[in-house]
């Protein structure tokens, strides 16, 4: 079975167990739950939540349809702290989305690709059954597929100002050192 027949099985064997909105919906729950534990007392998760909400409305979602649904997830206004960890989920299936592309537009699978950037063993342990050894023009694929991926995102980032840029790495960096 090849990586995208393995993929939409899957995704059809989970839903006897829970249709995918309640699945998105408890996934989202458990990213909020984890923000309230983790993300320090300290950060300014209203302005990141500004900032972030700003990236988001202004994301292209074309072609990206992962990335779309996670964008219409509610985001609960009551919960600062669980809210900021559900956006930064939602920005990171943005670039991952953005990435996905960008690799297949560089000439590679998923599959290859994760094994040349974490290894056999990391993709095994991701699900992908017997991964395929690196080959040498792989490599220059994945950098330039890294490259793409850099490019298709910084449009979004151009809807910041240079200072709100500045702020925004911090809080990411604040909001994530745990």
């Amino acid at each position: 079975m090849d990586g995208n027949a393995a993929s939409v099985a899957v995704a059809l064997a989970g839903r006897p167990v829970m249709p995918a909105e309640e699945a998105a919906a408890c996934y989202a729950g458990a990213v909020r739950t984890w923000g309230r534990a983790h993300i320090p007392g300290d950060v300014d998760v209203e302005h990141f939540n500004h900032l972030a909400q700003q990236l988001i409305d202004a994301a292209d979602a074309d072609a990206l349809p992962l990335f779309a649904g996670w964008r219409a997830q509610p985001c609960p206004d009551n919960n600062p702290v669980g809210a900021a960890m559900q956006r930064v989920h939602v920005l990171r299936e943005h670039r991952g989305a953005c990435h996905l592309a960008a690799v297949r537009l560089c000439g590679l699978g998923a599959r290859a690709a994760m094994v040349v950037n974490l290894g056999a063993e990391q993709a095994s342990h991701y699900g992908w059954q017997e991964p395929p050894a690196v080959t040498a023009a792989q490599i220059p694929r994945l950098r330039r597929a890294e490259r793409v991926t850099d490019e298709m995102q910084a449009p979004l980032y151009a809807t910041l100002t240079e200072r709100q840029r500045g702020e925004f790495a911090q809080l990411v960096e604040a909001l994530t050192a745990s």
